[in-house]
């Protein structure tokens, strides 16, 4: 499990120390690096189309080093991992203590970072062999296929998720609209209606999604998430964070797998009403004169006596816990 993420010249991520848990909400302002510090997770073993010149900090000349330290906790407490991009290209170092690199850079190239749009979730796709789902949340239908085929007992169990969840439904469907391709539809309790997911609300088809992700026999060892309350109704925000919860805390739900290291990305202050009673998942990020800088919320003084009157995401909305926009 990665402990921390130095950035060092990386857009808005001037010099600044990202601290990481099993799971990780990052709130901030727009601007505050929340989504370049996702870039930087995926960003390993290729920069995949990263530019150089548009990643390195403003007010830097070009030829500055960019670039970013990772370091691990237990069971690798003290790995560490240097990644540098200049002049002569990307290059990286690993610590003394790492035994066997080839093994934490398989789950760092096994990293991913999902941005859900609902048109790609509900795009028909082609019939892949262990297809995944991409970043956008497209390809969902052959994960789906494919759960049920190789994973009955967990396709149930999602079934049973979604029923409880969006009691309008009780069940996910397939269709084949053309040779060779997968569509999924989502079934009306009442009545039986099949509805096509190119029909189905974007907050359903986003909730729908990290549900299944929380579901994988075998998901990624590190998933991180930008804003995965987006369209999703308040009243079912307690469903997604228990979703990534399972994801993050399989012990806690009957899973005998690995638990999966979460980082999202929030704007909701309903969403981090949440995370109340768990102040250490919490991180803020702080826009300043010198850059961004990265707190966790546990860490900030007298933070319970703050919160003792006050729903967290009141606090957070009032500007008391920092992470908003500045005033012009």
């Amino acid at each position: 499990m990665l402990k921390s993420i130095h950035f060092q010249n990386f857009k808005a991520l001037r010099d600044t120390t990202l601290p990481l848990d099993r799971f990780t909400l990052i709130i901030g302002p727009n601007g505050s690096g929340k989504t370049t510090a996702l870039q930087v997770l995926r960003a390993y073993p290729e920069m995949r189309g990263f530019n150089y010149s548009t990643c390195l900090s403003i007010g830097l000349q070009q030829g500055a080093e960019i670039g970013w330290d990772l370091g691990w906790a237990a069971p690798n407490e003290g790995a560490a991992l240097r990644i540098r991009w200049g002049r002569g290209g990307l290059s990286h170092s690993w610590s003394s203590q790492v035994t066997n690199p080839p093994v934490l850079e398989r789950q760092l190239a096994s990293i991913r970072v999902f941005s859900f749009d609902a048109k790609a979730i509900a795009k028909p796709v082609q019939l892949i062999p262990h297809d995944a789902m991409l970043e956008d949340g497209s390809h969902l239908a052959n994960v789906l296929d494919r759960l049920r085929d190789k994973q009955p007992e967990r396709f149930q169990a999602l079934n049973e998720e979604l029923g409880r969840c969006l009691p309008e439904f009780d069940s996910i469907l397939f269709d084949t609209p053309a040779p060779g391709s997968r569509a999924f539809m989502l079934r009306t309790r009442k009545g039986h209606h099949a509805i096509p997911a190119s029909e189905v609300s974007q907050g359903t088809l986003i909730a729908l999604a990290i549900f299944t992700l929380a579901y994988l026999p075998d998901p990624p060892p590190l998933v991180g998430l930008e804003e995965p309350d987006r369209g999703i109704h308040p009243r079912l925000l307690l469903e997604v964070r228990d979703a990534l919860y399972r994801l993050a805390y399989p012990e806690n739900y009957g899973e005998k797998r690995e638990p999966v290291q979460v980082v999202a990305t929030t704007h909701s202050p309903y969403f981090l009403d949440l995370f109340r009673d768990h102040p250490e998942e919490i991180v803020i990020a702080e826009k300043g004169a010198e850059g961004v800088s990265f707190k966790r919320l546990a860490d900030l003084p007298d933070v319970e006596e703050v919160l003792q009157d006050t729903h967290l995401g009141d606090a957070w909305y009032s500007g008391i816990l920092g992470g908003v926009p500045s005033e012009p």
